[in-house]
Formats: structure tokens, C-alpha cells, sequence
């Protein structure tokens, strides 16, 4: 999906970039790809606030993806999903002089700020339902688990994309990103209990969305021999 490497420079040919890239061109030193590697979230955020191009798009090369697979799977739509994304970064690069670590730090913010942005789009849909997927000619024996493991995936899909947005993030944050409850409470505005009472209410909620899909728990143990799936209900 082309998120890493590519994601910092489109962001800053944006309207709201083209202005900054003027005004902090000579704030932003040459810096091998190498050296910002080794230098933390907090560090790199300061040197945004500089105007550093070369910490920006290190920042995005290391946190995009995972941001990415987390607007998708409340989402259900790739390139919302990507729009959530350049939107979180541009806000970042905007409020870089004023951001200040807290409790997770920059991942804790990022991620909150893409639930925010997610669940706003949320709330603008009436409805906003992963697009079913194309049925697969079976051409190989019925034997193949990767099959099977492929459809298990697409109804675990469309089992989240059935669920509130809420109910969806907080699965997604601490089953399929693996954030702590303490976490992924933080990233979605709310105390660490409230979110435990959430997961109990989303993941029966998604053990009713794929019973309806004649999906049960146990058959999500051919995962474990594919690539497997976190647990979720």
C-alpha cells in the first residue's frame, strides 16, 4: 500500500506543508537515515518542531504501517484507511512545537489521534460496511488450510466491520495491535475499567457477528497452522 518511504514526502507537498517546507528549509540539516534510527520518539518529534524534514518522514517510516493496519481494520476501507494516516501525520507536523510526552508516549498519541479520526468518519457513515470480498475459484484440493485460513480472515472482516465503531477499535487496539488495556484505555479517552467492560460487550458482539456466518471458535484453530490470527473471542 505504499505507506513506508513515500508517505512523508506526499504529506509535505499538501497545501499545509508547502508553507512550512518554505518557512523551516534551513532549519532542516542533512541527517543520515542511520543516525535518526537510533534517536527515540521524543527526540525526533523536537526536531520536527524544527522543521526537520529527514526526522518527519523517519517518524512515519516507523509508525505508518502499524497506524495503518489499525484505521483498516476499523475502517474496513484501504484508502480511508491511508486518508486517516496522512491526516494524523499532518496533524503531528503541525503540532510538533507543542506536542509533549505523556503516559505511552508518541505511539500513544498517534494511535489516539487515528481512533479520533476513525470513529469521526464513523459517525459521518450511515452505513459503512467492509466491502464484501470477491469469492475465490477454488483450484487447489480442499485440503488447503490456506484457503480455509483466507476465509476464516474475511469473516473475522466482515464479523468486526458489523460491530460499533467503538466496540471495533477497542478489539482492534488490544487483540490485533496488542496494545495493554492501560493503552489502549488512554488512546480511546477512557478509563482502564470502562474499556474492559467494552471488550467483554465487543467480543460477544463478535462471537454473535460470526455465529451468523456459521463461524465458531473452534474453527479458528486452523489459523494456528497459516498465520495466525490473535484471539479474539
Amino acid at each position: 500500500m505504499g505507506m513506508r518511504g513515500g508517505l512523508g514526502a506526499s504529506l509535505l507537498h499538501g497545501n499545509f506543508a508547502r508553507a512550512a517546507h518554505t518557512e523551516f528549509a534551513m532549519a532542516d540539516r542533512p541527517a543520515r537515515a542511520r543516525d535518526l534510527a537510533q534517536i527515540d520518539d521524543t527526540a525526533l518529534v523536537a526536531l520536527v518542531a524544527a522543521g526537520s524534514i529527514a526526522a518527519f518522514d523517519m517518524l512515519v517510516d516507523r509508525h505508518a504501517a502499524a497506524l495503518y493496519r489499525s484505521a483498516l481494520r476499523v475502517l474496513g476501507d484501504a484508502h480511508e484507511a491511508q486518508d486517516v494516516v496522512q491526516d494524523c501525520f499532518a496533524r503531528l507536523w503541525q503540532r510538533a512545537d507543542s506536542w509533549q510526552p505523556s503516559g505511552a508516549g508518541l505511539v500513544g498519541w498517534l494511535h489516539r489521534v487515528t481512533m479520533n479520526l476513525c470513529l469521526d468518519r464513523r459517525r459521518r457513515q450511515r452505513i459503512g460496511l467492509t466491502p464484501d470480498l470477491p469469492e475465490m475459484i477454488d483450484t487447489a484440493p480442499r485440503a488447503d488450510h490456506a484457503i480455509e485460513a483466507g476465509q476464516l480472515h474475511a469473516a473475522i472482516d466482515r464479523a468486526l466491520a458489523a460491530l460499533p465503531p467503538r466496540h471495533r477499535a477497542a478489539l482492534v487496539l488490544c487483540y490485533l495491535q496488542g496494545h495493554s488495556n492501560a493503552a489502549a484505555a488512554a488512546m480511546l479517552g477512557m478509563h482502564v475499567k470502562a474499556l474492559e467492560s467494552l471488550l467483554h460487550r465487543a467480543r460477544h458482539g463478535l462471537r454473535d457477528a460470526l455465529a451468523a456466518q456459521q463461524v465458531v471458535p473452534a474453527d479458528l484453530a486452523v489459523l494456528g497452522g497459516v498465520e495466525r490470527e490473535p484471539v479474539l473471542v
